[in-house]
């Protein structure tokens, strides 16, 4: 019987130890932590016979070598274990590839970006469920992939948000449709150059049959039609900016299709159906209407998809409003590029809470975004020295050393008060890894002191 060793205990882990199992391979997986949850998975998955264990990473010392190492999304592709089991020949792959292997006749859109990729999946999937297909999204949103690929009945499409770290983990994923949204530097930590980030991005769209580019991002553009000879290119600002003779644009309030020279532009959905505000999200907009028309959907689908879609958690996601004082999440804004775009899709002057751990990037755009739109900052978590730094260098100086997330909303609501902002905005251009386990978590901590805040006032 073959053997397989799976790195990490999450979800995906989880659900690819289940399909390897299903599939007649001995699984064990190795997880570095313990916990009590941990444990009780450990004993689930013993009555399902996967070996869990915990506390243990995996070493490729003894004779008894595994067959095939996969890997879940979060583990660094070039750790010395995988470097060392490249060498060995052991086959490693990431969970998302032994997806595709399983789904791989069944046509999948394919989603990555820097920014941008989690609304365009989960407008895709909307649209494409609609539309009466079965549409899971998954990767790095909703499910894992190889949770899709155990699944009774299989689906029609599959809608995955893929990020850098699973491209490189996956040898011959190969989407129907690839969708490049935004591209700016991140995960450079990880990915070192912003060449070797960019050529992991393009290798899923090199391997995809249909692609389709954000064109008003200024890097795609930039290398465009080169690159990308025969991509469907989008554009916000009109057919003139279109950067080839096909793609999809907006024109008077509309979403037009061009797909190519010979047929009439054709309009399919109406801008304003879109319930999520920013120039991005029509961006987003554009590239999931793209992909459901290359997938054969009619307007009708893709209109009653878009007026019910409700927006993404955690992504300029409204809260509740209190005395006129809107507070919204974007937890999700990791980087400097997205906590910018958020800065600039709300009503001015807004309050902000950042700080987490951060990352590397260009914070410029970002600190001049302050400066026009923001009142006030609260700062939180390990980053807050080196953002107070920052925003005293450009001459910003209304901001605060908060710590806490309990500490920034009360303090928030104050300020909003004093200085009339319309908005308290959670962007915090940093990881959560300082003071929570992700993004989400940060998102849902905002989200309950943010209820229990406006309730309290209520009541006081």
């Amino acid at each position: 019987m073959p053997r397989a060793s799976i790195i990490g205990l999450g979800k995906s882990g989880v659900a690819a130890a289940r399909l390897l199992k299903r599939g007649g391979w001995e699984v064990e997986i190795c997880d570095r932590n313990t916990s009590d949850t941990l444990l009780q998975q450990q004993q689930e998955l013993a009555a399902e016979q996967i070996t869990v264990k915990l506390g243990y990473s995996l070493e490729l010392n003894s004779p008894d070598l595994p067959n095939l190492i996969v890997v879940s999304p979060g583990v660094p592709w070039d750790i010395p274990l995988l470097v060392k089991a490249r060498e060995l020949e052991i086959e490693t792959i990431g969970e998302i590839e032994l997806a595709w292997r399983n789904l791989q006749t069944i046509p999948w859109v394919g989603i990555t970006g820097t920014n941008g990729k989690t609304t365009t999946t989960a407008l895709i999937a909307a649209i494409f469920q609609a539309a009466g297909l079965n549409a899971p999204a998954c990767g790095n949103i909703g499910y894992a992939a190889c949770e899709v690929a155990l699944a009774e009945k299989p689906p029609d499409w599959v809608i995955g948000e893929i990020s850098s770290y699973q491209i490189e983990s996956s040898v011959t994923l190969a989407p129907r449709i690839g969708v490049w949204t935004t591209f700016t530097p991140d995960h450079l930590a990880r990915h070192k150059t912003l060449e070797n980030y960019y050529d992991i991005k393009a290798k899923l769209l090199h391997q995809s049959q249909l692609q389709i580019f954000n064109g008003d991002d200024a890097y795609l553009s930039k290398i465009g039609l080169n690159d990308w000879p025969n991509a469907y290119w989008t554009s916000v600002k009109g057919k003139d900016f279109l950067i080839s003779e096909k793609g999809f644009y907006i024109e008077d309030g509309w979403v037009i299709e061009q797909l190519n020279t010979t047929t009439p532009p054709q309009p399919i959905v109406q801008v304003s159906a879109l319930r999520m505000v920013g120039e991005h999200n029509q961006q987003n907009l554009l590239m999931a209407v793209a992909a459901a028309r290359l997938a054969g959907i009619d307007s009708d689908a893709i209109t009653r998809a878009i007026s019910e879609f409700p927006g993404v958690p955690h992504r300029l996601e409204h809260i509740c409003t209190w005395q006129g004082i809107d507070f919204i999440n974007d937890s999700k804004a990791t980087n400097y590029d997205a906590a910018e775009v958020g800065l600039a899709s709300v009503k001015s002057p807004a309050i902000v809470i950042a700080g987490g751990e951060a990352k590397p990037g260009d914070d410029t755009g970002w600190l001049r975004k302050i400066q026009t739109q923001a009142a006030a900052v609260l700062l939180i978590g390990n980053a807050a020295p080196a953002f107070a730094q920052r925003l005293q260098e450009v001459g910003f100086t209304n901001f605060e050393i908060v710590e806490t997330m309990s500490k920034a909303i009360p303090k928030s609501a104050e300020l909003a008060k004093q200085y009339q902002a319309p908005v308290v905005l959670l962007s915090p251009a940093c990881a959560s890894f300082d003071q929570y386990p992700n993004f989400e978590v940060r998102g849902d901590d905002f989200r309950q002191l943010c209820l229990a805040w406006a309730e309290n006032s209520l009541n006081s």
